[in-house]
Formats: C-alpha cells, structure tokens, sequence
C-alpha cells in the first residue's frame, strides 16, 4: 500500500489577504476555488509550478475572529533555489519571525500566524 501527500489546510480569517501572501512571499497560485452554495465557506488551493502539492485555504463566512493557533508548534517547510533573495523579499514584507543562522534556516509568518520553515537548496 502506497500513500501520497496531496494537500495540507490552513483556515483563514481573510481569504484574498492570505491568497496574496502567498503569492508574493512563496509564488504559489491558484489551482481552483471550491464556494458552498450557500456561500458558507470557500476552499482555495494553491500550488508552486509542480502542482505535486498543494496548500488548502479555507475561509469560513461565520467566523468572527482570527483562529488561535495555540502554541503554533506546527509548520509547512518551502525550499528555494535562491535563499538570498527569498531572505530579502521576506525581510521587506516584514514577516520574518524566527531565523537560526547556525541551521542556515528562518520562519516567516503568514497573516493568520502560521509559520512556514524557508529552507535553501541542497
């Protein structure tokens, strides 16, 4: 038996907020939006060129309030192939949160406080 990932999903507070960080800060598109019909929620998805995987934004209409994310001991790890630049437009967005220069690694964090591990080319 064979397992693939697919997706993981972020709930977010505001949809096109979150959609545009992630295109600015990681270059990742939309794939498609899936809207209930009743306008309840939207699921967003995007993806990097490959489209291997994707990351689900859900936006519910009846949540009044940022999500807590509690102790935020989670992240998505993203490696790029120019980790200077990826370093510098990460520093002019201002959402830089955590660097170890000793594992040659840093965080940056999303609009709804999520955490995503940037890490250089092998």
């Amino acid at each position: 038996m064979q397992f693939k990932m697919i997706h993981e999903n972020y709930n977010v507070f505001d949809l096109e907020k979150s959609a545009a960080f992630y295109k600015k800060a990681l270059g990742l598109h939309e794939v498609r939006r899936k809207p209930a019909e009743d306008g309840s929620f939207i699921i967003l998805y995007m993806a990097d060129d490959s489209e291997t995987f994707e990351l689900e934004l859900t936006w519910m209409r009846d949540m009044d309030r940022p999500y807590n994310l509690g102790d935020c001991e989670f992240h998505l790890a993203f490696r790029t192939d120019d980790y200077e630049a990826a370093h510098r437009l990460h520093e002019e967005m201002g959402c830089i949160c955590f660097e170890n220069p000793k594992m040659g690694i840093y965080f940056i964090q999303d609009p709804d406080g999520y955490w995503l591990e940037i890490l250089p080319a092998k």
